[in-house]
Order: structure tokens, then C-alpha cells, then sequence
């Protein structure tokens, strides 16, 4: 089964026809869209990116019975050539702070990572994106300073606040995982623009359209 997992970037398109649900997991509770695919909302019940219970979201969609992850993420660019408006399917990532496990109480060496199928899947549906770079995840909710985006460009494409977590999780709980993000806005320092949060809003908001038909060809691909 089909999960996707979105956020700022799903909040302005049309979803499918889902039956919302609350699942009970170990790890608290998550609201889960379910029927043909399972929809996630990782900023449900209004929660910053800091504050994600990211643990009962991803195992929510495990018990549901979805073996395949797509997330869609809101991205800032670290690099000049990659524009606002741009699509990025990233091939790994990197994270400065804690990602949370589900492996509380035991040693476990779990392998994370993109899957390349699944990747490469994306990139048929959606020929535009740019194949391939990697996603730093900071911890937010704050945006990164100047400095910091200077020192994340050079190991880094994009930058974010949810998908090393969300990718290493699902790994851990036997779910193959990859991501397109938004590229919504030029990392901080790198455009001409003060960003702010309403400035995201209002890119992901401008291509709503595309998003959405972005979303039912990969849930017509993969379901």
C-alpha cells in the first residue's frame, strides 16, 4: 500500500477521497487519511516542525498496512541553480540534529536511505524534477542564518526540517522511502527576498495546481 506524507507543500492542493482516521501507535496517537492510498499531514493538529511526533506518524502508516513512502517536502535551495519553483527528487540527506528511533530498548544498526526504485519511479512521473542532491535537515522551527546556510551549501543541495527523520524511520519499520520536495525559496542570504513563513505560503500556494496533479500521478503509478 501507497502512504504519502505531506505538509506545506499538500496544504493548497486537492487530496483524494480518504476516510480520516486516528490510529493508536506505541509512540502516541496520529490522524492517518486512509482508503485507496494513506495520507499523512505532518503538521497535524497545528504541530511546528520541531514539535512532529514524527515516531506515531510513520508507525500509524505502518499499521495501516503501507509498505511504500512518498513525502512531499518544502524545501529551501542552498545552491544559485536551483531556482524557487524548482522540483527535487533528493538521492540522500543529511541531518543536524537528533532523528528519532523507534529502537528504544535495543541495539539495532539500521542502513538508512532513499530508495532508487522509488526514486527513479518519481522521476518518470515527473520528467521536470531534478534527479538526484542532497537534503540537509535542520531542526527549525527557526529559518537557518546566513552563515549557516554558507556552511550547509557545501555539503548539501536543499535544506528542510522533516524528511531525514521521516525517511530514517520509515526504514526502520520496513518501508521503502523516497521524496519530491518544493523548492519553495532561496535559502536565507541567497535571494534578494526577506523569507519568512508567509513568503513560503505564498509560493506553495502559486503552484498548487501543479502539485496536485503531481500527487495523483504518482498515486495513480504506485497505488
Amino acid at each position: 500500500m501507497l502512504g504519502i506524507i505531506g505538509g506545506t507543500s499538500l496544504l493548497f492542493s486537492d487530496l483524494p477521497e480518504l476516510t480520516r482516521q486516528k490510529i493508536a501507535t506505541p509512540y502516541g496517537p496520529a490522524e492517518v487519511h486512509t482508503g485507496e492510498i494513506a495520507l499523512c499531514l505532518r503538521h497535524q493538529f497545528g504541530l511546528p516542525p520541531h514539535r512532529i511526533n514524527h515516531r506515531a506518524s510513520l508507525a500509524a502508516l505502518a499499521l495501516a498496512g503501507v509498505d511504500t513512502v512518498v513525502a512531499f517536502g518544502s524545501a529551501g535551495s542552498l545552491q544559485p541553480e536551483i531556482p524557487p519553483g524548482s522540483l527535487l527528487i533528493p538521492s540522500d540527506y543529511v541531518s543536524l540534529t537528533d532523528i528519532p528511533s523507534i529502537h528504544d530498548h535495543a541495539i539495532e544498526h539500521v542502513s538508512p536511505g532513499i530508495s532508487d526504485d522509488i526514486a527513479g519511479i518519481i522521476a518518470r512521473v515527473v520528467p521536470g524534477a531534478r534527479q538526484g542532491g542532497v537534503y540537509v535537515q535542520t531542526r527549525g522551527p527557526r529559518i537557518e542564518t546566513r552563515a549557516e546556510v554558507l556552511a550547509l551549501a557545501k555539503i548539501a543541495d536543499v535544506v528542510g526540517m522533516t524528511l531525514a527523520s521521516e525517511a530514517t524511520l520509515a526504514c526502520e519499520l520496513d518501508m521503502a522511502f523516497a521524496a519530491l520536495c518544493t523548492v519553495d525559496n532561496y535559502a536565507h542570504g541567497l535571494g534578494e527576498e526577506v523569507l519568512t513563513y508567509d513568503h513560503i505560503l505564498e509560493t506553495s500556494h502559486r503552484h498548487r495546481q501543479r502539485t496536485g496533479e503531481i500527487l495523483a500521478s504518482i498515486v495513480e503509478t504506485l497505488k
